[in-house]
């Protein structure tokens, strides 16, 4: 995220008070405000004050005294309102179910946030047990295939706004990863994190990215599972190239016809 608390249009409150929000994960049973501190780095005295705003307003609830926050119908509704603005994601879901089904993986849409990688929909095969993410998931940028994927689409400016803020070594780490992920993407059509350098080895994913025309950045469609039920050869051979069909048909079902890179 660029680093904006100097600019005098930037509302440093309201930052605070999205970050607390953003602190709640999907398998969260409820967080505390030490908890909330923890997760975002503010004073505890700021996330209390924050919480109670954000519970008035009904962003955030919580029954008793000293129970738990938990993301309240005011949240719910402002999510449920952002995912149907997003027509992609509705004409995606025949094409992706049957994705899914055929593949027996999880296919999913991921967009970045605050650096990481966000699941925001997912489709599950039918009558399989392949559950290993949910909505609300984040993975990491450079340990997944969904963060190359994205990285991969950006073009040299948007590259170097979202790493504007990093050190100058680890701003060589992800231009190394970009141009890397560009290669990928260009001779695969896929992103294809392997080995001890994914996040998590129990996990085998790929991703692939789209533009959407609502969006001013790249999103990725992934599909995984666990590695004992897609195995590398399996991506190569079949679910890698199947994914990439699968979004070139939603690309020409919805008229985006961009090319898989930037041509910033």
């Amino acid at each position: 995220m660029p680093d904006l608390k100097d600019d005098k249009r930037f509302a440093n409150t309201l930052a605070r008070g999205l970050n607390v929000l953003r602190a709640f994960g999907p398998n969260d049973d409820g967080l505390g405000n030490l908890e909330i501190s923890e997760r975002t780095g503010l004073p505890r005295s700021t996330v209390s004050r924050l919480t109670f705003t954000l519970c008035a307003l009904g962003y955030l609830t919580h029954g008793r005294h000293h129970d738990k926050y938990r993301l309240g119908p005011a949240a719910l509704a402002l999510g449920n309102i952002a995912g149907a603005s997003f027509g992609f994601v509705e004409t995606a879901g025949p094409i992706m179910q049957k994705l899914a089904d055929a593949s027996k993986t999880l296919i999913g849409v991921a967009i970045h946030d605050d650096g990481k990688m966000l699941i925001v929909k997912t489709w599950r095969p039918r009558n399989s047990t392949t559950t290993w993410l949910n909505v609300g998931y984040r993975m990491p940028m450079l340990q997944s295939s969904s963060g190359h994927a994205f990285l991969g689409a950006l073009g040299r400016s948007e590259l170097a706004k979202q790493t504007q803020t990093l050190t100058p070594d680890d701003q060589v780490v992800y231009e190394e990863a970009w141009a890397n992920a560009q290669s990928k993407l260009l001779s695969d059509g896929y992103a294809f994190v392997r080995g001890d350098q994914r996040f998590n080895a129990t996990i085998n994913a790929i991703a692939t990215p789209y533009r959407p025309s609502e969006f001013g950045e790249p999103v990725v469609f992934l599909s995984g599972a666990r590695t004992v039920d897609l195995p590398d050869q399996k991506i190569t051979d079949e679910v890698g190239p199947a994914l990439v069909l699968a979004v070139q048909e939603l690309q020409h079902m919805t008229g985006r016809r961009f090319p898989i890179l930037s041509e910033d």
